[in-house]
């Protein structure tokens, strides 16, 4: 929760974070085990605004963030520009640019409005809650990519209860 209030600080309109830090909680907890960073990851925010969509905005949003919280890996990335370093049509918003990230349990973010936690899982949360990983409907055309990723994150160790499914 004091991520998300941190990230909703900034008053960045369509601003999340996502995929790995949630994932990864919800797995923790599954498992029996504290929930906590995973070693070696970040904490992926992302938003989208087309009006400015170069790198030094991320990066002015990724300071605030480390000034706030020194400690916290931050990554900050613009959805409305992420399509061309992933060869896909143009993303229309995070939730649609969340709907091509890799695993089905991995597409999903979080913000506070309103003092309410609001959630993106444009596949639904079945196969997080479930354990199983899976390619996105819209990231089974790479597959060697997802099968890398599977390979180098090493989820099987950390969460022996996975069922990943190829394809």
């Amino acid at each position: 929760m004091s991520l998300l209030q941190h990230v909703a600080a900034l008053d960045v309109d369509d601003c999340w974070i996502g995929a790995g830090l949630i994932r990864n909680a919800i797995w923790d907890h599954l498992h029996g085990m504290p929930v906590e960073l995973v070693p070696g990851s970040d904490v992926d925010v992302v938003y989208y605004e087309s009006a400015d969509t170069s790198p030094t905005r991320d990066l002015a949003i990724e300071k605030r963030l480390f000034d706030a919280l020194p400690a916290i890996p931050w990554s900050v990335h613009n959805q409305a520009r992420m399509h061309q370093a992933n060869a896909d049509a143009p993303y229309r918003n995070v939730a649609d640019a969340i709907s091509y990230w890799p695993e089905t349990a991995t597409a999903i973010a979080a913000r506070i409005i309103a003092d309410k936690v609001e959630i993106i899982a444009p596949h639904g949360i079945d196969d997080l809650v479930g354990m199983i990983v899976r390619p996105s409907p819209n990231f089974a055309h790479k597959l060697s990519i997802y099968r890398n990723r599977i390979a180098t994150k090493k989820w099987a160790q950390r969460w022996p209860g996975l069922q990943f499914i190829d394809a």
